[in-house]
């Protein structure tokens, strides 16, 4: 998390993906985006006018698999905003807007780690996950249990349980 401030705070987000896919400018093969879309721009792809866009747009926030600049104008904004990193210049020379809400692969080891149009994120201080849009009944129906198993075992605990009895006991394992 780089704002509102880094690494701090209870600053959190939860919203639908909406997608935006790049390519290297000199890839004349891509599509070209169309429209009014609130597009971030390989050195930072996103600053802060694109912040200006996404509130204007009613965005929660948002998640960059890249660089970010302009920290602290995305700050004054109190706009919640994760990112790999930090860089210094726009990436308008290297890389392009192609397609927007197709799923994209994010740039990572895991070759599966996929974002869709519509995938919920939830971003906070921890990190950044993608609940996918099929399962997120399933996860609200799953949620309710696990936070009261957890707050029993917190109160096991601070009762002078050990952590191994507490888990047996209110989380089956």
């Amino acid at each position: 998390m780089y704002s509102p401030q880094f690494q701090a705070g209870e600053t959190k987000i939860v919203g639908q993906a909406m997608t935006v896919k790049f390519v290297p400018k000199s890839d004349v093969s891509s599509p070209k985006v169309q429209g009014n879309y609130p597009l971030p721009h390989v050195n930072a792809v996103y600053g802060g006018l694109m912040t200006l866009r996404a509130q204007a747009l009613n965005a929660t926030g948002v998640v960059i698999d890249g660089r970010v600049r302009d920290l602290n104008e995305h700050r004054a904004l109190n706009f919640p905003l994760f990112a790999k990193s930090v860089g210094t210049t726009a990436g308008g020379e290297v890389c392009r807007p192609s397609e927007v809400n197709v799923p994209v692969r994010l740039n990572s080891e895991n070759q599966d780690a996929w974002i869709n149009p519509g995938d919920y994120i939830i971003a906070d201080l921890n990190g950044v996950v993608r609940l996918p849009q099929e399962l997120a009944e399933q996860v609200l129906d799953a949620i309710p249990a696990i936070a009261d198993a957890d707050a029993k075992c917190a109160e096991a605990i601070k009762a002078g349980r050990s952590v191994e009895d507490a888990f047996r006991e209110f989380r089956g394992r």
